[in-house]
């Protein structure tokens, strides 16, 4: 493995570790994931996005090891492609909604790290998804600190409910949202019999998720949304059974008239709730089972003492009728040696970047 060092003022120096692969990494993968506690920094979410999209591009894994040599940050990077240009992106992204270092996060050195990573890689251009604003270890941002600009921002709703009650959250919110969740849940439940059934069976697992898969198409219709379709379904089927072997898999069903009518698909890790997606039946749109079950799961998170409910990426309006607070989300483009520089001025200019490179990056951020 090949190592180097560099600081910047103020800044400690990091050594950077480049070579290490997957599987050699996956015990201190998971202790820095733990540090994170950030749901799609942990190994297996890495392990399984690999398997179902890593292509066989080379990976570009990067250890940051502080003075003493322990370990504080990885960089979770691979290379993208080579034409037009030398491209380095984060594993997870597409289906992951908050990417970036895997570790503490605010770790001093460690965005630095990231930008050196990409010069000494060789790289033209690191293109890095879904950044967490929030998690940006200097006030000025990640295309700031990165050296690059900012190609888009995206909303990510969180729902603050530390040492929270549902009655005390219920009362922060609009007496006419307080009104339709309890009026709406009682009726569903005097007329349908609606019930809620956690998914924690590994051998009917597969036939919970059939039912998920089956709901999301249904609220999407023909349009779709892409985030469960085609190979995001066998991707999500693998990560769901090692969630649920983890213990992090949240997949609510909710049945009224003793079938299906709104499933959804989460994890809990690291503190927080993370709500990813959920599907309902259109028919029963005029009853809100999809609000009505968004409302349960955030029930019972806080029920269960977590500090904090993620809604993700998305800034649709019911997300805004629950949440508290909105970080928000960044994706970067930095360039590195004279052609990648190059590139990012003319971004920055608002100049057209070549078409081929273009219709990548348009793709890669829409």
């Amino acid at each position: 493995m090949a190592a180097s060092t560099a600081a910047g003022v103020g800044v400690p120096a990091l050594r950077l570790e480049h070579g290490p692969g997957l599987a050699e990494l996956r015990d201190t993968w998971s202790e820095l994931a733990e540090r994170s506690g950030n749901l799609f920094a942990t190994w297996e979410w890495a392990d399984a996005w690999w398997r179902h999209y890593g292509g066989g591009r080379p990976l570009r894994l990067c250890v940051c090891r502080d003075d003493a040599g322990a370990p504080v940050a990885i960089l979770p990077l691979y290379e993208a492609f080579r034409r037009p240009a030398r491209v380095l992106r984060l594993i997870g992204h597409g289906a992951g909604d908050e990417l970036g270092p895997v570790g503490r996060p605010g770790e001093p050195g460690v965005a630095e790290a990231l930008a050196r990573a990409t010069r000494e890689l060789g790289a033209d251009v690191l293109l890095a998804d879904r950044l967490p604003a929030g998690r940006c270890p200097d006030p000025r941002g990640w295309a700031a600190v990165l050296g690059g600009v900012s190609l888009l921002h995206d909303s990510s709703p969180t729902v603050d409910v530390a040492g929270a009650t549902w009655d005390g959250y219920l009362a922060t919110r609009s007496s006419n949202f307080r009104s339709q969740v309890r009026r709406k849940e009682r009726k569903l439940q005097r007329e349908h019999g609606l019930t809620y059934r956690l998914s924690d069976a590994p051998d009917r697992l597969q036939r919970d998720l059939d039912v998920l898969f089956a709901l999301h198409r249904a609220r999407w219709g023909e349009a779709g949304s892409g985030a469960l379709e085609g190979s995001r379904e066998a991707f999500h089927r693998d990560l769901a059974a090692t969630a649920l072997e983890r213990g992090w898999l949240r997949l609510w069903l909710a049945e009224a008239d003793e079938r299906p009518v709104a499933a959804w698909y989460g994890f809990r890790y690291g503190g927080a709730d993370w709500y990813y997606q959920l599907g309902r039946d259109p028919s029963w749109d005029a009853s809100s089972v999809g609000l009505v079950l968004l409302a349960h799961t955030l029930r019972e998170a806080i029920a269960d003492g977590q500090r904090e409910y993620k809604l993700l990426r998305g800034g649709e309006g019911y997300k805004d009728r629950f949440a508290t607070s909105d970080p928000g989300l960044d994706t970067v483009a930095a360039g590195a040696g004279a052609r990648g520089r190059l590139l990012i001025a003319a971004a920055r200019a608002g100049l057209a970047l070549p078409p081929p490179l273009r219709g990548r990056v348009t793709r890669a951020v829409g």
